[in-house]
């Protein structure tokens, strides 16, 4: 589709906010992800072309972790082909399927999301209790929900660092900013993949992308100061009601 200077503006300030959002609270995709389809993008092309275009912002988290990711070398080395191999699977499956089909389901994926963002705070408290640690990385069941994540993260993605970071608290002993490191290094992994496929079969607009990549980043690194400046409970439940709102809409 044609995009004027405003639509691109407009792209530009969902970009910047949901790589703030991202950083502060997640969900980020919630409102990118909306402002793309109100612009008359199709489903599964605003779709693909935010996963690019917010990919960014996971690579800043990563960096800002690599003290605590130092330590988790076996770990990352161990979930680390799963999530891709979860990734790819995801990413098929959105290229496969039509965009009618992804249109329909769309408005239930948010509602999801939003749920997982609601629950956040739950998950964190129950991450950060202690729990009995011999190779907790390599629990079968760690290994095939940390698959079905890779699926979920690469087919839609919004709420996939909630999921992740439910998951492997299950799972792992560990102090929580380690948990969340490994989380956000996983997750990047997984958009990786995703990104990477989508650029060579997915329907992606690139010019949306061009403003998308660098906005975000830069969403991501003033998130930092405003992290630790605007309760992360605020900005959660503004994103919760946007991404309830617009899935309502699209439902009725």
């Amino acid at each position: 589709m044609h995009l004027d200077a405003a639509h691109l503006v407009l792209v530009a300030g969902a970009a910047l906010l949901a790589g703030a959002v991202n950083t502060i609270a997640g969900g980020g995709t919630l409102v990118s992800f909306p402002a793309l389809l109100l612009l008359g993008f199709p489903a599964l092309t605003a779709n693909v072309t935010n996963t690019i275009g917010l990919l960014p912002g996971y690579a800043g988290g990563s960096v800002g972790y690599r003290t605590e990711l130092s330590v988790q070398r076996a770990r990352i080395r161990f979930l680390a082909p799963i999530s891709i191999a979860g990734a790819v699977v995801g990413a098929i499956l959105l290229t496969r399927t039509s965009n009618h089909v992804f249109a329909a389901v769309v408005p239930w994926l948010i509602l999801i999301a939003c749920a997982l963002l609601l629950l956040q705070p739950v998950v964190t408290a129950r991450v950060s209790r202690g729990r009995p640690a011999d190779q907790q990385h390599r629990s079968p069941i760690l290994v095939v929900a940390q698959f079905l994540g890779g699926v979920y993260g690469a087919f839609f993605g919004a709420g996939l660092g909630v999921m992740l970071l439910a998951v492997l608290g299950l799972f792992i002993r560990d102090d929580l900013q380690r948990i969340n490191a490994l989380k956000g290094v996983l997750s990047l992994i997984i958009n990786v993949v995703a990104a990477v496929y989508f650029a060579f079969f997915g329907p992606v607009s690139w010019l949306a992308v061009l403003v998308m990549v660098p906005m975000s980043a830069v969403g991501g690194f003033l998130g930092v100061s405003l992290a630790r400046r605007l309760r992360p409970v605020v900005l959660r439940t503004v994103v919760v009601i946007f991404g309830v709102a617009f899935a309502l809409h699209q439902l009725l």
